[in-house]
C-alpha cells in the first residue's frame, strides 16, 4: 500500500502512468505549457476504467490544490494497481483525473502558475464576480512587505486583532471563501478560466456528455482531524444533491451550508465545471478532506507560501526551504499511519460512490 504514494510530483506521475499501462486502460494526456522545478514535463493525465459508453460515472480527482495531490494520487495509483476495473458493473465507469493542477503539485504549492486557487476558479466570469466582504481590510496583513522584523510583527498583530474581534470562523470565511480582486493575494479565484479549468471542462464536454449520472469525488488535505477523511457535501437538507449524498455515504456527511464542516462556503469549486460541461447529467459531488495539522498552522503555511511568491523572491529567498517544509507538513502526512488511513478511507468512499451512482 505504501508504495502507491510518492515523494514528489514526478514520482507520483510516473507511478500513475505505469499503473495505467499495466492496467491496459484508455489514457488521455494533456501537456501543461510550463515545466516543473527540475524542468520536468507537467500534465493532467486521465484514465477510464470500465465501459466507455457507461451512463453512470464516478470521477475521482487529485491535486485540485497542487500540493494536496500526494493523497489522491496514491489512491488513484492503488485503484489501478489493484484492478478496480474488474469491480465495475456493466454500466458504471471510474474516471481518474491525475493532477488537476500539475504545476502546483510539482512546485509544491496549492495554487497554480498564476497564483489561482483552482477550487475558486470555476465561477461564471461572464457575470459579475462574487464579492469578498472584509478581505480588502486583511489583505495587507496577510501579505506583508517583509517576513521578518517590525513589518511582520505589525501584520501579525492586525490579524490577531481581527480574530479577537470577529472570531476564528469569521476570519476563515473572509480569507478563504475565494476573492477576485487581489491577484497576489490568498485564495485568488482568477480573472478568467485557467489552463486547468479549460482542460477539465474540455474533457468533460467531450467524454462525459452522454453520462446520465456523475459522482465527483475530489481528494483534498489540510482540514479536520489528522488522517480522517471528512465527506463534505453540497447544499443542505431538502436539496436533492445533499439528500443523495447522505443516502450514499451515511449520516456523517458534512456541509458548509449546514455549518458543520471543516470547510467554509466557497465560490467556484471544481464540481461546477462538471455541472457546466454536462448539464443533462444528475451530479452528486463531494470533497473528501483529510486532516493534517491544526487549522491555524495550515492557514499560516498557506500565508507563508503566498508571501514567498508575492513578495519574497521565491527560490532566492532565505525562507524558501523552511516555507516549503512548512507547506509539505501542512498538506502531506508522510508517516505510515496517515497513508494507511488515506488508502483505507479512499477505497471506502470511492466504493460508496460507485454503489451510489449505479443505483
Amino acid at each position: 500500500m505504501y508504495k502507491y504514494f510518492a515523494s514528489d510530483y514526478a514520482e507520483a506521475r510516473s507511478k500513475f502512468l505505469m499503473a495505467a499501462e499495466s492496467a491496459d486502460v484508455p489514457l488521455w494526456q494533456f501537456d501543461h505549457p510550463l515545466t516543473g522545478p527540475n524542468d520536468e514535463a507537467l500534465g493532467t493525465d486521465i484514465v477510464w476504467l470500465g465501459a466507455r459508453d457507461a451512463r453512470h460515472v464516478v470521477v475521482a480527482g487529485s491535486a485540485t490544490h497542487g500540493i494536496e495531490g500526494f493523497c489522491g494520487s496514491g489512491c488513484q495509483t492503488g485503484f489501478l494497481t489493484e484492478n478496480w476495473k474488474s469491480r465495475l458493473a456493466k454500466d458504471i465507469a471510474l474516471v481518474l483525473v491525475h493532477a488537476n493542477n500539475p504545476h502546483g503539485f510539482a512546485h509544491q504549492r496549492r495554487v497554480n502558475e498564476d497564483n489561482i486557487d483552482l477550487n475558486r476558479n470555476f465561477i461564471d466570469f461572464d457575470v459579475e464576480t462574487p464579492q469578498s466582504p472584509g478581505f480588502a481590510e486583511l489583505h495587507p496583513a496577510l501579505v506583508p512587505e517583509a517576513w521578518d522584523g517590525p513589518i511582520r510583527e505589525s501584520a501579525d498583530a492586525a490579524i490577531e486583532a481581527y480574530k479577537a474581534r470577529e472570531g476564528l470562523p469569521a476570519f476563515q470565511q473572509v480569507t478563504s471563501r475565494g476573492q477576485y480582486n487581489f491577484p497576489d493575494g490568498l485564495f485568488f479565484g482568477g480573472s478568467g478560466p485557467s489552463w486547468s479549468r479549460r482542460t477539465i471542462e474540455g474533457f468533460a464536454r467531450k467524454h462525459l456528455a452522454e453520462a446520465k449520472r456523475i459522482a465527483v469525488v475530489d481528494f483534498h488535505t489540510g482540514l479536520g482531524p489528522r488522517g480522517y477523511g471528512e465527506i463534505i457535501g453540497r447544499g443542505g437538507p431538502g436539496d436533492p444533491q445533499y439528500e443523495r449524498t447522505v443516502a450514499w455515504y451515511g449520516p456523517d456527511v458534512k456541509s458548509a451550508v449546514v455549518g458543520n464542516s471543516a470547510s467554509v462556503r466557497l465560490n467556484g469549486t471544481i464540481d461546477f465545471g462538471y455541472r457546466r460541461s454536462c448539464p443533462d447529467a444528475e451530479q452528486t459531488a463531494i470533497t473528501l478532506e483529510f486532516g493534517t495539522l491544526p487549522l491555524e498552522e495550515v492557514h499560516e503555511a498557506i500565508r507563508a507560501d503566498n508571501w514567498l511568491y508575492a513578495k519574497g523572491g521565491a527560490e532566492t529567498s532565505p525562507h524558501f526551504n523552511s516555507i516549503k517544509a512548512q507547506m509539505r507538513a501542512a498538506f502531506y502526512g508522510e508517516d505510515s499511519k496517515w497513508k494507511q488511513d488515506i488508502w483505507a478511507r479512499g477505497q471506502e468512499i470511492v466504493d460508496q460512490a460507485l454503489n451510489g451512482v449505479g443505483n
